[in-house]
């Protein structure tokens, strides 16, 4: 089956398949959030490329071993973030907007920045003073 871009009829991108072993989890937080935090972080660094085809609903909870629901929720958070988007009968897709993949690589920095400033705090230090205590030769 082919797939329509700007009004052209290109080849089917191969699906990208998962498994268990592509996610660390953590049994004491909602699936769904941690599927959509670490795809989310796959798309930002570029492992999930602009195009790339997601398997189905179904497939995806088959091959992790998880409830459909799971994958339909996480799948439209996903999209609800404008990082993929869905075709009837053609499939799911990682988007080509490269501005909605900028804006996640900048909300993960700045997440990124928050638990490092929230570290150095516990710590009794400021990011500035972390970050120079680290770059220190022991």
């Amino acid at each position: 089956m082919a797939h329509l871009k700007e009004g052209r009829v290109l080849p089917m991108p191969p699906i990208r398949l998962w498994s268990i072993e592509d996610f660390q989890i953590d049994p004491s937080r909602p699936l769904y959030e941690q599927f959509v935090e670490q795809i989310r972080a796959m798309i930002a660094r570029g492992e999930l490329e602009p195009g790339t085809r997601l398997p189905s609903v179904r497939e995806t909870a088959a091959s992790l071993r998880v409830n459909p629901t799971t994958v339909m929720k996480t799948y439209q958070e996903l999209e609800r973030l404008e990082l993929i988007v869905t075709f009837r009968g053609q499939g799911t897709f990682v988007t080509q907007a490269e501005e909605a993949i900028r804006q996640t690589r900048m909300q993960l920095a700045k997440e990124a920045v928050r638990r490092l400033e929230e570290t150095a705090r516990s710590i009794g230090l400021s990011l500035e003073e972390l970050w120079e205590l680290s770059r220190e030769k022991e």
